[in-house]
């Protein structure tokens, strides 16, 4: 039976990675998970300088999910580089980095230093909806995405993931447009803008207003924009969106996706990653599949 995956010549040894922002680099999931079980961990998003992020409070549950604004605080690259970097080598898993900035020459500064450091793919994220500047004004223009893909191509020596927001009319024009600017790979979706209001003290759940809605509530949508990217593009797809079970991974491989995120799952259940690998390697057993690459676009 075969659970690897290829992403733009990288080899995953199965398709199922974390999500950017709910596993920290790793080292903050390590005495639970074994991250040798993992396809990849991707890492939160690290900046060219450290972020503090928004005021607090930045999180709040909602029915089937939560919304985030944490904005993005990081420590930056020098400490990532210099702490997170050597950690993961540790173990059997490949590392994709996920970058963000508010201007293309901060994407650029840290994709040009990474190209030097010894990780195998970098995830681009334009369409963070927590950050003021930068990350949405990318990721709702297909211009904008198309170059902001370009130029980060120019100075990557990894493959290049692009992260899109949901928060367009139509996923495929941004999708055409981040692989027109030489995208190696897709990664979607981010999380949906929403927004909670609590009753009883008449104020904004989160500081920030709005956040990023994550969690089962996002899944239906990610599943048909996942479908709706797979039939416009021939690059592979990184599919994520409220994925709880490996019911939910299949869902979004059976609709396109090469390789599949869990994100909103590792806070209520920090074992949902390998529980999503058994539990697809059982499908398989089950149904008989010998590789899990035919399952790829099925239902299409």
């Amino acid at each position: 039976m075969n659970m690897k995956v290829n992403l733009a010549g990288v080899e995953l040894k199965n398709p199922v990675m974390t999500a950017s922002g709910t596993f920290g680099s790793g080292e903050e999931y390590s005495e639970l998970v074994d991250l040798n079980r993992l396809g990849a961990v991707v890492t939160k998003g690290v900046a060219n300088i450290p972020w503090t992020g928004n005021p607090t409070p930045r999180i709040a549950e909602t029915y089937g999910g939560m919304i985030n604004a944490i904005g993005l605080q990081n420590p930056g690259m020098d400490v990532f580089i210099e702490r997170d970097i050597p950690f993961l080598k540790q173990y059997d898993t490949k590392i994709i980095v996920n970058v963000c900035g508010k201007t293309t020459e901060d994407y650029i500064e840290v994709v040009e230093r990474l190209s030097h450091e010894p990780v195998d793919m970098l995830e681009i994220n334009i369409s963070c909806p927590n950050v003021k500047e930068g990350g949405i004004a990318f990721g709702q223009d297909p211009k904008a995405v198309e170059a902001i893909t370009r130029e980060v191509k120019k100075y990557a020596k990894q493959p290049v993931i692009m992260k899109l927001s949901p928060n367009v009319t139509d996923i495929t024009v941004m999708a055409k447009a981040a692989e027109a600017g030489g995208a190696d790979v897709l990664s979607m979706i981010n999380t949906l803008t929403g927004m909670k209001i609590d009753v009883n003290r008449r104020a904004f759940a989160v500081a920030n207003k709005t956040g990023g809605l994550s969690g089962p509530a996002i899944k239906p949508v990610a599943v048909r924009m996942v479908y709706q990217a797979a039939c416009a593009v021939k690059i592979p797809i990184i599919g994520m969106g409220g994925i709880m079970t490996a019911e939910d991974a299949l869902e979004f491989i059976l609709a396109g996706a090469t390789a599949v995120s869990v994100g909103t799952a590792n806070f209520v259940n920090p074992y949902a990653t390998v529980e999503i690998i058994e539990g697809m390697e059982d499908y398989m057993m089950k149904y008989q599949v010998e590789d899990i690459n035919e399952l790829i676009g099925a239902v299409r």
